[in-house]
C-alpha cells in the first residue's frame, strides 16, 4: 500500500513530533515526578470521581472526596509505620546494654582475631577509641555529614513533590474530560476513529494492569504476613501488610518492608536465626513477585510475555529511573497497542507482500 506524498509528509511530521516529545520528557525527567504521580493517581481515581458526579454532586466535591480518601490511606500507612518505629526504638534503648554485652562477648573476639582490633563496647572504651583514632573518626564524620546534607536535600525535594502532587492532581481531575476533548480535537479528522479505538484499547489494557497489580499486592500481603508469623517475628501482621501494600512502588516498597523486618529481627538480640528467617522470607517473596506473580498476574492480563515484563522493568528503570520502573508495565502495554496497529499496516503494505 503506497501512501501519497502528502500523507508520507504528515506521517513524518507526526513521528518527528512524537520523538521530540519523548526527548523533552527525558530532559525534564528530574521535575516530572509530581506530574507523573498526579497523572497516575488521577487516572486511577477518575472513575470514582465520575460516579460521585453521576449521583448529582459537583465534580469538585468528587475530586475533594478522592483526595481525602487518598490522604486517609497515606495517614493509615503512617499510623502503621510510626508505632512500629516507636516500639522498636524503645526496645533498642532498653536492650542497648544487653546488645553491648553480646557484642563484647561475640564481636570483640572476632575483631581481635581477624583484624587485630581491640575494642570493648562501653562508653569509656568508645571514647578512648575515638580519641586515639580521631583522624579516621573525623573523616567518617565529615562523610556522614555530607551524606546527611545530600539526603536532606533529597528528602526536601521529595517533600515538595509530595505537596505539589495533590495540587496537580486536583486540577487534572477537575478538567479531566475537557482536556481529553481538547486532545481529541487536535487529532486529524481522518484519523479520529482509529485514534479513539486505540485509546479505548489502551484504557482497557491499563484497567487489566491495575486489577492484576491489586492481585499481586493482596497475594504478597498474605504471604509476608503469614511467613513472618511463621518466622516468629514480632509485628509480623503490620510489616506483612505494609510490604504488600507498598509493592506497587517498585524497589522502595520492598526495601521499606525488608528493612523494617530486619530491624525488628536484629533488635531481638536472639542470634542470627531471626535475621536469617527475614532474609529467607524476603528472598522468596522477591522471587515470587519478580518471576511468578508480576509476570503471570500482570503480564498475562495486559498481553505481555513474562520475559517482556522483566525486560520492560529493567529498560524503563535504566532510562527514566524510579518512575520509569513505576510506569514500565502500563507504558509497555500502551506501546503494545500501537505496535499491533503498526503490524497490521505492515502486513498489508507492498513492502511486506512484494510485487503482485
Amino acid at each position: 500500500m503506497n501512501l501519497p506524498q502528502t500523507d508520507r509528509l504528515h506521517a513524518a511530521l507526526w513521528l518527528g513530533l512524537g520523538l521530540a516529545i519523548l526527548a523533552l520528557l527525558y530532559l525534564l525527567k528530574p521535575i516530572l515526578m509530581p506530574f507523573l504521580l498526579a497523572g497516575v493517581l488521577a487516572y486511577i481515581g477518575n472513575p470514582l470521581v465520575d460516579r460521585v458526579q453521576a449521583l448529582g454532586a459537583p465534580r469538585t466535591v468528587g475530586v475533594l472526596a478522592l483526595l481525602l480518601l487518598l490522604s486517609g490511606i497515606l495517614i493509615g500507612l503512617v499510623l502503621i509505620i510510626l508505632p512500629l518505629l516507636i516500639d522498636e526504638g524503645q526496645i533498642l534503648v532498653e536492650r542497648l546494654p544487653e546488645g553491648m554485652a553480646l557484642a563484647n562477648e561475640k564481636l570483640a573476639p572476632w575483631l581481635r582475631e581477624r583484624f587485630g582490633i581491640r575494642l570493648r563496647l562501653d562508653p569509656a572504651a568508645l571514647r578512648k577509641f575515638a580519641v586515639s583514632n580521631w583522624d579516621s573518626v573525623q573523616t567518617v564524620l565529615e562523610q556522614l555529614l555530607q551524606s546527611l546534607k545530600i539526603g536532606g536535600m533529597a528528602l526536601l525535594g521529595m517533600a515538595i513533590n509530595l505537596l505539589l502532587t495533590p495540587v496537580v492532581m486536583f486540577y487534572l481531575l477537575l478538567d479531566w474530560h475537557s482536556m481529553r476533548q481538547r486532545l481529541a480535537a487536535i487529532v486529524p479528522r481522518p484519523w479520529q476513529g482509529k485514534i479513539v479505538q486505540m485509546a479505548e484499547d489502551i484504557d482497557d489494557v491499563l484497567s487489566q494492569f491495575l486489577r492484576g497489580q491489586l492481585l499481586v499486592m493482596l497475594a504478597l500481603a498474605v504471604y509476608y504476613s503469614f511467613a513472618l508469623w511463621l518466622a516468629d517475628l514480632p509485628s509480623a501482621l503490620a510489616i506483612g501488610l505494609l510490604t504488600g501494600m507498598l509493592v506497587f512502588i517498585p524497589y522502595i516498597g520492598f526495601a521499606t518492608g525488608f528493612l523494617l523486618a530486619l530491624l525488628v529481627a536484629a533488635l531481638q538480640f536472639s542470634g542470627w536465626e531471626p535475621i536469617l528467617g527475614v532474609l529467607v522470607v524476603y528472598g522468596i517473596g522477591q522471587f515470587l513477585e519478580s518471576f511468578l506473580l508480576t509476570p503471570f498476574l500482570v503480564g498475562e492480563r495486559i498481553g505481555l510475555h513474562p520475559l517482556t515484563v522483566i525486560f520492560a522493568l529493567m529498560a524503563f528503570g535504566q532510562v527514566f529511573g524510579f518512575f520509569g520502573v513505576l510506569l514500565a508495565l502500563p507504558a509497555s502495554a500502551a506501546l503494545l497497542v500501537g505496535l499491533r496497529e503498526l503490524r497490521q499496516l505492515y502486513v498489508v503494505s507492498a513492502f511486506y507482500q512484494g510485487p503482485v
